[in-house]
């Protein structure tokens, strides 16, 4: 797999792309029920922690093996190590706590709301773009499906207090648009799969520090290593890290970075219908309803974006920042 930017100009077979297509949402839209497996028996930290930082080494590995650069420009590194601990510790982490209690289509759902926060996190960031009205109008909307999505909850304000789970679950999805925005203005040349390589394992390192100063090694006894739990933990670092982002990042090479990024839309879908499917979650009318609000808005901010963005604009790049990386979920 070449690590250089830009679509292949010799378009392969249709059944390859579909086949890529396939291991993209069928990868990334499993890995919710799969993290909520996980996560049953296993403490989040060390669950989500291990597995990144492994996902990393084997990345590291491959790299090796091919003789791909590993060197980073110094800056390239510091946006590496800072974007791997919004994507991984606040991304990966809180949403793998929420999933003790949230239902994995939820999650995934909301989740979607990721664009949302990376345009306002643009805005927030030093000559990052602004906001069109088209995009207002998405961002307005995109939230708007939040709410529907959360009307059983708001019902009793309380018992969304005592359940903070939809909104870690939010704040994950804040924590990976800032270390989207991180990547997208702070790289500046080095290979896209090196610095991935280097996020993974220091936010994968950090994330399992943390858990172990939570007193999460603990609860490591023998009775938690459930066959779901860990089929689960090499499901995630097999499939859901490796398989789907490299089919991702060839994808890249041979599609535009818009069509490639339809993951966006179809992943939320998948992870409802696997829930209800394999994980016994109900799907109901304000679930169905906040994922088609929620994807209209987001649909108009990308939209928005695209129009926006300059003509010479890395378009890998920018997808590459706004997608699930290795293993986001």
């Amino acid at each position: 797999m070449n690590d250089a930017a830009g679509p292949n100009p010799s378009r392969p077979p249709a059944w390859a792309l579909l086949l890529a297509f396939g291991l993209v949402y069928t990868a990334w839209g499993t890995t919710y029920l799969a993290i909520k497996a996980g996560v049953k028996t296993l403490p989040p930290g060390l669950f989500g922690g291990t597995r990144l930082a492994a996902a990393g080494l084997l990345l590291f590995a491959y790299l090796v093996l091919k003789r791909a650069p590993l060197r980073l420009p110094r800056r390239d590194l510091v946006a590496s190590a800072v974007a791997g601990l919004f994507l991984f510790v606040g991304g990966n982490g809180l949403v793998t706590v929420a999933e003790k209690t949230v239902d994995s289509g939820v999650a995934s759902v909301l989740i979607a709301t990721t664009p949302l926060w990376i345009a306002l996190t643009e805005m927030a960031w030093p000559r990052g773009e602004r906001l069109s009205a088209r995009g207002w109008v998405g961002l307005f909307v995109g939230l708007a499906g939040v709410l529907v999505l959360l009307v059983p909850r708001l019902g009793d304000p309380a018992a969304l207090l005592q359940d903070a789970g939809p909104l870690l679950v939010l704040g994950s999805a804040f924590c990976w648009s800032i270390g989207s925005v991180v990547l997208r203005y702070g790289r500046r040349g080095g290979a896209h799969l090196a610095s991935a390589s280097y996020q993974l394992m220091i936010g994968g390192a950090a994330q399992t520090a943390l858990g172990l100063l939570l007193g999460e090694a603990g609860e490591l006894t023998a009775e938690r290593f459930t066959p779901s739990a860990v089929f689960a933990f090499f499901y995630l670092l097999v499939v859901g890290s490796l398989v789907g982002f490299l089919a991702y990042t060839w994808l890249l090479q041979h599609v535009s970075a818009t069509l490639a990024g339809t993951y966006a839309y179809v992943n939320p879908a998948v992870a409802v219908v696997v829930g209800w499917l394999i994980g016994g979650e109900t799907i109901t009318g304000w679930i169905v309803g906040g994922l088609v609000v929620i994807l209209a808005g987001v649909a108009l901010v990308r939209r928005a974006e695209r129009k926006s963005l300059p003509a010479v604009a890395d378009e890998e790049s920018v997808a590459l920042g706004e997608a699930p990386a290795l293993c986001r979920r």
